[in-house]
Order: C-alpha cells, then sequence, then structure tokens
C-alpha cells in the first residue's frame, strides 16, 4: 500500500528564486543625468525584456528556437536600428543605442544579437554604402522588422582574416555572378536580403545586395551551437547566383569599407557585454539574498559580499569605460584602436562577472531557469565575434608599438 504524505519536512522544499528584477547599479553615476530621449529608449528596451523576452526566451533558447516574432516587436518599438538614423524615424544617439544593445542582452544574448545582425551590420552596411535606390527599398522594412537582413562576411576558411576572403562577384556583361560559401550569417536562412561581401573583377572586395530567394543561394541553419541559441546563424552557398549590376553598393568597393562598418558595431558589443555583466551581477545578488544555507542567507557570508563586491566593481569600470568612448565617438575623436580597446576589455571583464557569478550559484548555477547559465555560454559567442581577443590586442599592439604583428 502507498502512503501519500501529508506533509514535507522543513528545508526539503526549495523556494523558487525571483531572479530578474532590475537593480541599476550606477556607483559611479554614469547613467545620472542621460538625456531624456536616451532614457525613454533604455527604459523601453528594458520593458520589453521584461515583459516579452522574460517569459519565452528560456525554452527557446534551450530548444535552439528562434522568436522570430521578436524582430516584428523590436521594429515596431523602435529597437532595431542600432543607431542608423532612417527617415521617417525619431532621431536615436549613439548613447541611445548602446543602452538599448545593453538591456537587450542583460534580457538575452540573442535577443541583443538580432539587433546587431539586422541592425548594426545589414541596416547600416545599406545607410552607409548603399545607392539611393538601395535604401529606399531595404532601410526602412529592416527598421520596422517587417523584412529580415543578414550580413555576409565570414567564410568556413576565413574568420579572422576576413580579408583574405575568396567568395567572388564576377562581372557578366550587365550582371553579377556570386560564387562561394559563407559562414556563421545570422538570420541568414530566414528569407530576406544579405549583405554580401564578395571579391570583383578588381580584386578588392565589395559589397552586394542577395535577396536570398535568388536561383543558387542555398543557406542551412548551422546545428549544435552551445551558445546564442535562441538565433539561426547560417552556412551559405553561393551558386552561380545571377544578380544585376545595381545589386552592387557603390559605397563599399574595398575592405576598408567593410571595416567602417564593422568599427560602427565594436563599441555596440562592447554594451552587449556589460549586459551580460549586468544581468549576472543582478543574478549574483538576487540569489545570495534569497538561498539559505548553513541557516542564513548567502548574502550573510563575507566571502560572497567580497564577490557580489569584485562584480560590481567589474560592471562599475566598463560603466565609465564605455561611456566615455561613446563620447568620444560621438565627438569624433575614436581611433580604431579605442574601439578595440572597448571591445577587448568590456568582452574579457563580462566573461569574468559571469564565471563568478555562475560559481556563486552553485548547482543552481547550471539551470537555465536561473538565468546565468545562458548569459555563461552567450558571453564566449560575443567574446569571438567582430574580431576576436587576439585580433582585438593586435590592433591594439600595433598602435603601441608602432609596428604590425598581423601574419
Amino acid at each position: 500500500m502507498t502512503r501519500t504524505p501529508t506533509h514535507t519536512a522543513l528545508g526539503t522544499v526549495e523556494p523558487e528564486y525571483d531572479l530578474w528584477e532590475p537593480l541599476d547599479p550606477d556607483v559611479s553615476g554614469v547613467f545620472r543625468d542621460i538625456p531624456a530621449a536616451d532614457r525613454a529608449f533604455r527604459d523601453r528596451a528594458r520593458a520589453f525584456v521584461q515583459d516579452e523576452v522574460r517569459p519565452i526566451i528560456g525554452d527557446a533558447w534551450e530548444r535552439a528556437d528562434y522568436p522570430l516574432h521578436l524582430i516584428r516587436r523590436l521594429g515596431e518599438l523602435d529597437l532595431l536600428r542600432d543607431g542608423v538614423q532612417v527617415p521617417g524615424f525619431e532621431e536615436q544617439s549613439l548613447l541611445a543605442a548602446s543602452l538599448v544593445a545593453m538591456e537587450l542582452s542583460r534580457g538575452d544574448g540573442s535577443v541583443g544579437t538580432i539587433v546587431g545582425v539586422q541592425g548594426g551590420l545589414a541596416l547600416r552596411s545599406i545607410a552607409m554604402c548603399g545607392s539611393d535606390a538601395q535604401r529606399d527599398r531595404w532601410l526602412e522594412p529592416l527598421a520596422r522588422g517587417t523584412e529580415y537582413g543578414a550580413f555576409a562576411l565570414t567564410e568556413p576558411t576565413h574568420g579572422s582574416d576576413s580579408v583574405s576572403l575568396e567568395t567572388r562577384a564576377r562581372t557578366d556583361g550587365d550582371e553579377l555572378i556570386v560564387d562561394g560559401h559563407k559562414k556563421w550569417i545570422g538570420n541568414g536562412t530566414l528569407g530576406g536580403v544579405t549583405v554580401t561581401w564578395a571579391r570583383g573583377d578588381d580584386g578588392q572586395v565589395h559589397g552586394v545586395l542577395v535577396p536570398q530567394g535568388t536561383a543558387g543561394y542555398r543557406a542551412e541553419v548551422i546545428a549544435g551551437k552551445g551558445s546564442l541559441r535562441a538565433i539561426w546563424q547560417a552556412h551559405i552557398t553561393y551558386d552561380g547566383v545571377r544578380l544585376p549590376a545595381s545589386a552592387k553598393m557603390p559605397g563599399a568597393n574595398s575592405f576598408a569599407d567593410t571595416g567602417k562598418v564593422l568599427r560602427a558595431t565594436r563599441l555596440g558589443v562592447g554594451w552587449a557585454a556589460l549586459g551580460h555583466a549586468t544581468a549576472a551581477y543582478e543574478t549574483a545578488v538576487h540569489y545570495a539574498g534569497q538561498r539559505i544555507q548553513f541557516g542564513r542567507p548567502l548574502a550573510a557570508s563575507p566571502v560572497v559580499q567580497t564577490r557580489l563586491s569584485e562584480m560590481l566593481s567589474a560592471v562599475t569600470t566598463l560603466q565609465t569605460l564605455l561611456v566615455q568612448l561613446t563620447r568620444a565617438e560621438d565627438a569624433g575623436d575614436l581611433t580604431a584602436p579605442g574601439a578595440s580597446l572597448g571591445k577587448f576589455t568590456a568582452t574579457r571583464t563580462a566573461r569574468d562577472v559571469v564565471r563568478n557569478a555562475r560559481d556563486l550559484l552553485g548547482g543552481n548555477g547550471i539551470l537555465l531557469q536561473n538565468r546565468v547559465a545562458r548569459h555563461f555560454a552567450d558571453v564566449e559567442a560575443i567574446h569571438t565575434y567582430e574580431g576576436t581577443e587576439t585580433v582585438q590586442a593586435l590592433i591594439i599592439g600595433r598602435e603601441i608599438t608602432g609596428l604590425s604583428a598581423f601574419a
């Protein structure tokens, strides 16, 4: 005979932890006097995270499911542009775009990457390098999330050395024919437009707009990812993709033009890293206050308080660094090595904060429901993309020494 227990022994039922409440750490006061328009963008992004990302992201991340409806919602909320000015839209400052990047990545790295891909890379490429006709066709729908945008630079055998890319866009009469392969391309399978960087007849790198429904364009979702699981990256094959000559972007005629787009997004990656670090810090503080061990909250332990202090110190360091670099960029004073230093410092520091928080949660730190495990995995991706730590270090080192150590 099976007996149904009538009570549960004290201490055997674990409470539900509430780990998502924003804490707004701002010890140095760098956000205290931000303009009202910038604060409005930040608050809108935060509300979106709390109300629309939080309820679904754990399941989406675990299943590697791309919640495509969030792209349209980001567009409706005007959170998709990454600071690119689009006719008919409210002006968005660089600081506003940076705060949006921080808040979205605080919610989830995949959601932050959606904006980085669609707005930061695809939309920005067309705004900076496209023809008037291309801007008229693509800027508004990409900003509104009614069309999807991808940015195809990295190749299966060319990541950090993307300057050596081998995809070709050759001229055939009044048409272009694109052949080659690209890898790790966010949004590359969704049926939108892919900004494709390929080597032309002159040997230079050019930007070409490739509608994903074009014959010869084949894209497969890369399976088995351990991070950024709620956005799909693609392995793309271009097999005789035939396009009109007007598909070429007139302002994209060398890798230097590609570099201008990438440099404009580098600070955004730093702000995304700050979002991950902030999420980890918040999670650790909430958990330490709610988790009871040895008859008292973890937060009462001197060791835990020391670790929380270390995390807050790191978050504050990133806040002050990134705000200052953003001001320099606004003034036109930020150099390429300065942007690299921001990305280099931010992702390295965020990794330390997230690692510390994951460890503080103990076994609960590997459960997706407790938030920090996703950030632990996702921060590894942003540490690598848009220029690895080594590449950033070589850019900085060249500035320090005057000598290039690139192979």
